[in-house]
């Protein structure tokens, strides 16, 4: 026997033997309907497999009960990226509790398709994670949706975002190191285009100005990656490493876990120890600063707060309150392990 889909209301309220308002009623919830006549109703729903269109609950209630989420990256990995995909899970679990489903998308080109796609789909709001320019929000603003962004920067001051305060936690990793006992700094920063890896390499070069530690004096050099990749920060220290060498730097930084680690497979490679020889620090907090041995002195940022208050956010915006506020920021701290450890006396 062939099993139809979508069965309509109309059919079940016939197999029922009640009207289309008395079985959603039942369906619903909502409403009275005498023990029998439910359990006739309920009935028919077990033997049709019915299940209400998402179509007719969205006319009813004015919602879909979806979000959109957008992420804008030019480059691999997306999805898969450290920090972002620690975001986008702890987003999924937000949103399940709060009775939403989740459409995601990423956007390379830095384009208005994504949005368009998003829009088609009726979502009930937008999430919009990472960098992105000034037309996305122009374009999102002319619907009137919910939007907000993560991990990004504007100046719109009608802008509802969160990000992490990295320029604070560059200044803490300095602190960090200084304390440590080092004065020679090599830093690789990632792609300064992104404001996470330029506010961390910001906060960090101030913080070392304010102790008497300069570029201009020797004591710090910085190399920039095009990437953040594991591979990129092995490829980069391989070409540094003599340079490195001559420098007599004691301490090296990255804006990243990824770019750090893979400074440290070199180092290992070449027979340095972490940390006699040279103490190494990233910034993120992935699981791989933990497992790698020795284990990644690192600086956190809170994926799991950023991911879980933007669902919430997002959820008061759709809702229409007012006060929602319009900059949420995260700090973060230094996790000491392995790789650092204070320079004795």
């Amino acid at each position: 026997m062939n099993q139809k889909l979508n069965y309509s209301l109309r059919e079940l309220a016939e197999l029922a033997g009640v009207s289309k308002s008395t079985a959603s009623r039942v369906i619903s919830g909502n409403g009275y309907a005498s023990p029998d006549v439910r359990e006739r109703v309920l009935q028919a729903v077990d033997q049709l497999l019915y299940k209400p269109s998402a179509v007719a609950r969205a006319m009813v209630s004015k919602r879909t009960y979806n979000i959109g989420v957008i992420v804008f990256r030019d480059r691999l990995p997306i999805v898969s990226h450290t920090l972002y995909g620690r975001i986008i899970d702890e987003i999924l679990m937000a949103a399940e509790a709060l009775g939403y489903s989740i459409f995601l998308k990423t956007d390379r080109e830095m384009s208005l398709r994504s949005t368009d796609y998003m829009l088609e789909q009726r979502v009930d709001g937008l999430i919009l994670v990472s960098r992105l320019q000034k037309n996305v929000i122009d374009y999102v603003k002319k619907f009137n949706i919910p939007y907000l962004m993560v991990n990004g920067s504007t100046e719109d001051p009608e802008v509802v975002h969160l990000v992490s305060n990295d320029e604070a936690g560059g200044e803490r990793a300095a602190e960090h190191l200084v304390a440590c006992g080092h004065r020679r700094f090599f830093i690789i920063a990632g792609p300064g285009e992104h404001r996470s890896h330029s506010l961390r390499l910001k906060g960090f070069c101030q913080r070392l100005e304010r102790f008497g530690l300069s570029v201009s004096e020797g004591q710090v050099r910085i190399v920039q990656s095009s990437e953040s990749s594991f591979e990129s920060g092995h490829q980069l220290m391989e070409d540094q490493y003599q340079t490195f060498r001559e420098g007599q730097y004691s301490a090296l930084f990255s804006t990243n876990d990824m770019l750090a680690l893979g400074a440290m497979k070199v180092m290992l490679d070449r027979g340095m120890r972490i940390p006699e020889d040279l103490a190494i620090m990233g910034y993120d907090n992935t699981e791989l600063s933990i497992m790698f041995h020795p284990s990644l002195t690192t600086v956190s940022v809170d994926a799991t707060g950023i991911g879980r208050d933007a669902v919430s956010l997002l959820d008061r915006l759709i809702r229409g309150e007012e006060n929602v506020p319009r900059l949420t920021e995260y700090e973060s701290h230094v996790l000491i392990r392995q790789s650092t450890k204070r320079k004795e006396e």
